[in-house]
């Protein structure tokens, strides 16, 4: 009808007029829209909080470790006290575990490692392929720069200064236990951002001579307190070698063989080490400890295989993780490094210690 309000603008089949139907589509859309940015921004906060740590950092003195514990702090970081109350003169870590008073707090992590003021959490999420981090973290613990990587996190360790970081990828397989397995592992400095995504080009010597081989193998890297020479196992031709490096000559050579997952002493003398005793993927390693001034090694009182980088909680005492009881999860162990004492339970239903000094 001529002057009415609808005139030339048409119905819908609901006999609603063009412009009201235009209008009210784009409304539903922009609320649609405006719900959906909602949901995501939300679902990336709630994640991002539950990743996220609140008031829980790296405090002196104190064990920190990956809680494995059913509940919701299972695969993130925790910590306690070094000793279970005060302790006397001579008395260690290793002495009792006493009652487990953990707080979690941290990250979820893999593996974890702490030093100097810096962490180092690897990290790893599914999905197809499933996605793997190595996450710098702060004394407060809170994320400084996360690098994508591949792999199955396996080995993590930071130097006592907190400058030099390390990781230990499984490229394929899953256990040093057998011959079947391919690692990659990375250094990060964290005072200049230089990344060494992969170390197996670094110049190898081998019984005094430049060796070269497609199935070199490097894992388990451990810094002195200069930030520059460095320990890891080097695996070739079914062998595995302890190897000296030197980070600004970027050279490599080996000192011994039979020695894999080096760990150095807080004063630098020692190496904590696993060394194979055994033929086969069943129980092979027995922890022994190296002195590096006159290169003598002994095994410590633990005769269980130890299948670890072990920490040391200080120039005494050896913290490694053992599978726990019924074969679920892992246990922190702890062992006097002279070889004399008993292993001692430290932290059930726990992996990845580290003390921080």
């Amino acid at each position: 009808m001529a002057g009415s309000p609808e005139a030339g603008q048409g119905t819908g089949a609901a006999g609603l007029p063009m412009r009201v139907r235009i209008i009210a589509v784009a409304v539903a859309t922009a609320v649609l829209a405006t719900v959906a940015v909602v949901y995501t921004v939300t679902a990336v906060q709630r994640t991002e909080a539950a990743d996220a740590p609140s008031a829980f950092g790296l405090d002196h003195g104190r064990l920190y470790f990956r809680s494995m514990r059913e509940g919701a702090g299972a695969g993130r970081v925790a910590r306690l006290a070094a000793a279970p109350g005060p302790e006397t003169a001579g008395m260690r870590a290793a002495a009792a575990p006493g009652p487990d008073r953990r707080a979690t707090g941290g990250p979820a992590c893999e593996r974890f490692y702490a030093a100097g003021g810096t962490a180092l959490c690897l990290q790893r999420r599914p999905g197809i392929p499933p996605a793997a981090y190595a996450v710098v973290l702060d004394g407060r613990l809170r994320e400084k720069r996360r690098i994508a990587l591949t792999g199955i996190p396996n080995r993590a360790r930071v130097s006592a200064s907190g400058r030099m970081l390390s990781w230990t990828m499984f490229a394929t397989g899953d256990s040093y236990a057998t011959s079947s397995f391919s690692t990659r592992t990375s250094i990060l400095d964290t005072r200049t951002g230089y990344l060494v995504k992969n170390m197996e080009d670094i110049p190898l010597t081998l019984g005094g001579r430049r060796y070269h081989s497609p199935d070199v193998n490097y894992w388990g890297v451990g810094f002195a307190r200069d930030d520059n020479r460095f320990y890891a196992t080097v695996s070739t031709k079914g062998r595995t070698y302890l190897v000296e490096g030197d980070l600004r000559a970027w050279t490599a050579r080996t000192l011994r063989e039979n020695v894999e997952c080096p760990s150095l002493s807080p004063d630098n003398t020692r190496l904590a080490f696993k060394k194979r005793v055994r033929d086969g993927a069943r129980d092979p390693w027995r922890l022994y400890v190296l002195d590096l001034r006159t290169m003598r090694e002994h095994p410590v009182a633990e005769e269980r295989s130890v299948d670890d980088q072990a920490a040391w909680l200080d120039d005494h005492t050896l913290a490694y993780a053992l599978p726990g009881s019924g074969g679920k999860g892992s246990d922190i162990w702890t062992v006097p490094a002279d070889g004399g004492g008993t292993p001692a339970l430290r932290v059930a239903e726990a992996s990845s210690p580290a003390m921080v000094r």
